[in-house]
């Protein structure tokens, strides 16, 4: 298990079709900031625009199956959350509100980046958006009060399907900003470290998210 950890300084950054594309520390996990439209009435942005994403994976978004959203107030801690797979979710998310410092961590078991994270703030000034394959895992500390998250996803919510490690995994080591005390829910304090989740076999094998995702355009 690997304990190294990116941000997103060192990283490549390039412009494809008008939008800053950055592939993350986390493999197969990419970042993309589009042009952001400014004058007296406010901003325009467009978060998710198909010529850069296609020229990035080869292919569109995945058909999107699910569509959400939630606002949090400044201090939640929300995560680290993964879909078990199969079957499996991938999820595309922006803030189009407020202000995150967002997580990605590498849960399939066997990846490269296996145990790894990654880190980026999202906002409502920048409108840059996150891909996140099947079987990465998704945080997020809330920076400001009514920070809003959307999500488009490959799949729709089945409860026994989510599961969750914690954040404060000192394994893991996630780079929490100072001065804020997390507010979590239940079930987020409850949740394992990434030791005690390999252990009970709630991770996934990477070869098998990567074939859950592979089918995704099926």
């Amino acid at each position: 298990m690997s304990e190294d950890s990116s941000t997103s300084s060192g990283h490549r950054h390039d412009d494809v079709h008008g939008v800053t594309v950055r592939r993350l520390a986390i493999d197969g996990a990419v970042e993309f900031t589009p042009s952001v439209h400014r004058d007296e009435r406010g901003l325009f942005a467009s978060p998710y625009q198909e010529p850069a994403f296609t020229a990035t994976f080869g292919w569109p978004l995945f058909p999107v199956r699910d569509l959400s959203h939630n606002v949090s107030a400044r201090g939640v801690l929300r995560g680290i959350h993964f879909t078990s797979t199969p079957p499996g979710r991938a999820k595309y998310v922006y803030c189009p509100y407020g202000k995150v410092q967002d997580f990605l961590i590498d849960l399939r078991v066997g990846s490269p980046t296996f145990g790894c994270w990654d880190s980026t703030e999202l906002g409502g000034d920048t409108c840059r958006a996150i891909y996140i394959p099947v079987g990465v895992g998704h945080a997020f500390l809330s920076l400001v009060d009514d920070s809003m998250i959307v999500y488009a996803m490959s799949k729709g919510y089945v409860a026994e399907d989510e599961l969750a490690i914690s954040p404060l995994d000192p394994a893991l080591g996630l780079p929490l900003p100072a001065g804020i005390t997390p507010l979590q829910s239940d079930r987020d304090r409850a949740a394992p470290t990434l030791a005690e989740a390999l252990d009970r076999g709630l991770l996934s094998d990477d070869a098998v998210c990567r074939d859950v995702e592979a089918k995704l355009w099926q």
